[in-house]
């Protein structure tokens, strides 16, 4: 259900798998009570969430004052956050940044607008897997509802499996969270997982994650 990438008295880190919300949806529970459940913990803050279609790497807290050191963090910004995603479409840019608004559309999903009063911000770069594939690296600033999901559709390229943003059917909706880097107590820690599910998300694409965006903390990113 879950793989734990990483725990101390402090946070706990795992490699969260698509299809399963953070809290109880129309389950009878969510990630989260079945992580305190499973794990004995007396206690296990979320601080911040994937969206149940996505997978990767999630932080959560192990206490009240590490959550909110952990949610400050998310609120500024100053936390590193790094997705994986595929398209069978081929992008308007193969690079670049996604900045605007963003409001409410119908069935549940969200819109770009073209105003930037509290903006979405979203930079990617872009390669060719093989031909009808492409893989994208995403770095978002901000941490808006669908933030990925909607820029990469407004960039004519929605996330392969994501049926919400009008894409291909798929066996799940390809986006994963790649890396998470963040601070606790004064000590630095980074956390990057490769995704294993997903037909797509095979060898040869695998290779070329390893290739292309192994550190992508040191590429020269779109300018914001």
């Amino acid at each position: 259900m879950y793989q734990i990438l990483h725990q101390t008295s402090d946070f706990l880190v795992i490699n969260k798998p698509p299809g399963i919300s953070v809290h109880k949806d129309t389950a009878a529970s969510g990630l989260v009570m079945d992580l305190k459940s499973e794990l004995g913990l007396q206690d296990l803050y979320l601080v911040h969430r994937l969206d149940k279609v996505t997978s990767g790497v999630m932080v959560l807290a192990l206490n009240s004052e590490v959550a909110a050191d952990l949610a400050e963090q998310f609120r500024n910004r100053e936390i590193e956050k790094y997705y994986l995603a595929l398209s069978d479409k081929k992008p308007r840019r193969k690079q670049g940044a996604v900045i605007g608004d963003m409001d409410k559309a119908r069935r549940g999903g969200w819109k770009l607008l073209r105003s930037r009063n509290n903006p979405a911000i979203t930079q990617f770069f872009s390669t060719s897997v093989k031909p009808g594939l492409r893989l994208f690296l995403v770095k978002p600033a901000t941490g808006k509802t669908h933030q990925i999901r909607v820029a990469l559709k407004s960039e004519g390229a929605p996330i392969l499996g994501d049926s919400t943003y009008g894409a291909t059917e798929a066996d799940r909706t390809y986006l994963h969270a790649y890396a998470l880097a963040f601070k606790i107590k004064g000590q630095s820690f980074r956390f990057s997982c490769l995704p294993d599910i997903g037909d797509n998300f095979d060898q040869q694409c695998l290779d070329l994650i390893a290739e292309k965006y192994n550190q992508p903390e040191n590429l020269k990113w779109p300018a914001v």
